[in-house]
């Protein structure tokens, strides 16, 4: 008797234990903090997209409800030689998307960087003419965007055809071509898929000058009856700029032009910079130089934690400040371990622009943006 009065005590201890867990709040998630307000995403890397790794997975179907791929869709990638293409990677990430529900993005279709040699020349190596590139353009964008269309919701047309200065950047697209590239690639992108919305994408957007060569190209394109419903401010940050001042003006001079804006590429670097606030893939810096790059090999210090708490608080307040026009923001990346900036511009540094750190964990700075909807 008194054994089995022991194990009704230890069921019901259990059970009253399971009942508590059960009933535990579910930790916030910035999907939810946001909705209603813009959509919340994350890039994913190949690990993630293959499922590889679990653990990003999870958080960003916990707490993101949209997605861009960091690599998967470039040129390069996924239209490798002129007779292949390799949908193996992005098929499965638009497959983790549709399954999570979530607002998807194709990045890119048309850019400087990234696109394989070939693109430009003809089988004899020579450069193509402009009718013959604006052939393999159309083909491209149609093959990609087709073969998505109704489960892509938004693409990233053209990326970084800006000059500081708000100038078109003179690229093979541009030299070839001309100017109109950039109408023609949407016009492709729209006739694929109508009911796509398309994005122009750059960074550095804050300098006044190129801000001002975005609402240009935008004026263009609306002119042209091009649909252009949002641009992309990249958001590849410092700790300390550009300021938050600076991002709401991007905000609303963007928002003036009409057209929606989003924060697409959104991470806070940290460490030291020998080579200029750009997000500019081509810049390398020599790794003779890392040991001065990279100064938070064992962990970050508290001052300098709360220094990018109080900076993503900052930047977040300007979002939820604006949420008629910001349409989403996106954290280019998961966790601090995967992060681009790990690798570039110097190879092997320790870097932490991210919400979640090494281990998964949020990072004070996750708190902060939470309240920031409140305020």
């Amino acid at each position: 008797m008194r054994k089995y009065s022991r194990l009704l005590l230890v069921s019901a201890v259990c059970l009253s234990g399971m009942a508590a867990v059960a009933q535990a709040p579910a930790p916030a998630a910035l999907k939810d903090t946001f909705r209603g307000a813009f959509v919340v995403g994350a890039a994913m890397n190949t690990d993630q997209i293959t499922g590889k790794d679990a653990q990003g997975d999870a958080i960003i179907t916990q707490q993101f409800n949209s997605i861009s791929p960091e690599n998967v869709m470039k040129w390069a990638v996924i239209h490798p030689r002129p007779d292949a293409y390799d949908f193996t990677l992005a098929d499965k990430y638009v497959e983790f998307g549709l399954k999570n529900h979530m607002f998807i993005v194709g990045h890119n279709l048309c850019w400087h960087s990234q696109t394989p040699d070939w693109v430009f020349k003809d089988e004899k190596g020579n450069p193509l003419t402009r009718d013959a590139l604006l052939q393999r353009l159309h083909d491209h964008i149609t093959t990609v965007v087709g073969r998505y269309k109704g489960k892509i919701d938004s693409w990233d047309v053209v990326n970084e055809a800006l000059n500081e200065d708000g100038t078109l950047r003179q690229s093979l697209w541009l030299k070839i071509i001309g100017e109109d590239y950039i109408v023609k690639a949407f016009q492709f992108a729209h006739d694929a898929d109508p009911a796509a919305q398309l994005n122009y994408n750059d960074y550095n957007l804050e300098t006044p000058a190129k801000r001002k060569g975005a609402i240009a190209l935008v004026k263009k394109l609306q002119g042209a009856g091009v649909p252009i419903a949002v641009v992309g401010n990249q958001g590849h940050l410092h700790l300390d700029g550009p300021s938050a001042p600076d991002e709401e003006a991007t905000v609303t001079d963007l928002a003036a032009a009409g057209v929606k804006v989003a924060i697409t590429e959104l991470d806070i670097d940290v460490l030291p910079s020998a080579w200029g606030h750009t997000a500019d893939v081509s810049v390398k810096v020599d790794d003779t130089a890392k040991p001065n790059l990279n100064p938070y090999p064992h962990g970050l210090p508290d001052d300098v934690q709360q220094a990018l708490t109080k900076r993503y608080a900052d930047l977040f307040a300007v979002y939820w400040k604006h949420r008629d026009v910001v349409a989403r923001v996106t954290l280019w990346g998961v966790t601090d371990e995967q992060s681009w900036l790990n690798n570039w511009p110097v190879r092997g540094r320790t870097s932490y622009p991210l919400l979640f750190d090494r281990n998964g964990q949020p990072k004070p700075a996750f708190q902060a943006v939470l309240k920031t909807a409140t305020n």
